[in-house]
């Protein structure tokens, strides 16, 4: 990228280090020709790794097809993705938008509509997104508070913590979001007991699975591994391989609040996005789930043997530890040796490799590392 082009973005992101004009599997390219091992998948997005065949020809057979119908009328990818993920779900149906945080505020308004409740109970150092709604939910008070006032009567809890959770609950409850694994927040995962706490309430549970979900931690949902059955799901990140997508799923159970006009999205159910999304989640079967969790414990085991890096946690290929040094340095450092990997924190290193990696990939990313540590 020329610094011309790049002076003609709004700055609301840092200084790129590298410009990536291609991907191939589990590598990418920058624009010198230099290959880098992707242990970021994009933000835990390109989970079957980059220019996958599957949701590949998907999308360039959609794109020979259709492009846009508009909400008004109905599309066959569309509908293929909702029943496909509904089936994943054992039943639920779902509204499907162009990304993450807006998934969270169909859930926000959906939440509203079904309890006739305008309180939001979230956890500190949660993280659902930048606009206004989503943000108001993240428990990060650095990210909120140039925009405040946001929503009112939103109540943070801390993770882990059931005392704290009880005293954040009140009458006027009308949801409660939580993370599986905060992923922007350090990636800490929440435990089985407190997700019970929380689904015990008469009221909403939501779980943003937007990273941890489309089989980013061993399974295709993770609140499969928890116990729980939320009445609400939002995903987005990895379900169409990299093309923008959302979606907010509504248990059977929970359905009924939404009626034509209540919520919408122009370019929500994009006929190219759904049909790369019908493919990726055709893709996650049996076997590509199972390697998501053995090399999963294959790169949490090397991880714990680095020096410099305490708790390795997190679940399948979504894994976070504490770093002694700023995470900031040692992901420029492995950027310099030909690895991209994460922060999720100003101390925590993350990684999140496409969900088709191998043995030979995961011990190349921890030779990186070991090298990058002193």
């Amino acid at each position: 990228m020329s610094t011309t082009q790049a002076a003609a973005l709004l700055p609301v992101y840092p200084p790129v280090p590298v410009t990536f004009v291609e991907g191939d599997g589990l590598w990418l390219v920058d624009a010198d020709g230099r290959r880098y091992l992707d242990f970021g998948s994009g933000i835990a997005v390109v989970g079957l790794g980059h220019r996958h065949p599957a949701p590949l020809a998907a999308a360039r057979a959609q794109l020979d097809r259709l492009w846009h119908a508009s909400n008004l009328f109905g599309t066959e990818p569309a509908s293929a993705l909702a029943q496909l993920l509904s089936e994943r779900f054992g039943g639920a149906q779902a509204f499907l938008c162009n990304s993450g945080a807006e998934a969270i505020e169909a859930a926000l308004k959906y939440a509203r509509l079904a309890t006739g409740k305008t309180g939001i109970v979230a956890l500190e150092g949660s993280f659902h997104g930048r606009t206004t709604g989503a943000l108001s939910a993240t428990g990060q008070p650095a990210k909120r508070e140039p925009f405040e006032p946001l929503l009112p009567e939103v109540r943070f809890a801390r993770a882990n913590d059931i005392a704290s959770l009880e005293a954040a609950v009140g009458p006027g409850t009308g949801l409660i979001l939580l993370e599986p694994i905060q992923g922007e927040g350090g990636v800490r995962p929440l435990e089985p007991e407190f997700l019970a706490a929380a689904a015990a309430h008469d009221t909403l549970l939501c779980l943003d699975e937007i990273q941890t979900g489309v089989g980013r931690t061993g399974t295709f949902f993770a609140f499969e591994q928890l116990g729980v059955r939320p009445d609400l799901v939002v995903l987005a990140k990895g379900l169409a391989n990299g093309l923008p997508i959302g979606a907010l799923l509504v248990a059977d159970e929970a359905t009924g609040a939404f009626a034509p006009g209540h919520h919408g999205s122009t370019f929500g159910g994009n006929p190219v996005s759904c049909a790369a999304a019908c493919a990726v989640v055709e893709t996650l079967d049996d076997d590509l789930l199972a390697n998501v969790r053995a090399q999963g414990e294959r790169l949490r085991a090397g991880l714990a043997k680095l020096p410099g890096l305490d708790g390795v946690r997190g679940a399948g290929l979504l894994l976070g530890a504490d770093t002694e040094r700023p995470a900031a340095e040692i992901t420029a450092a492995a950027l310099e040796h030909g690895l991209v990997v994460l922060t999720a924190g100003e101390h925590v290193l993350r990684l999140a490799p496409p969900l088709v990696v191998g043995p030979d990939e995961v011990d190349r990313a921890l030779s990186i590392l070991e090298e990058v540590f002193p």
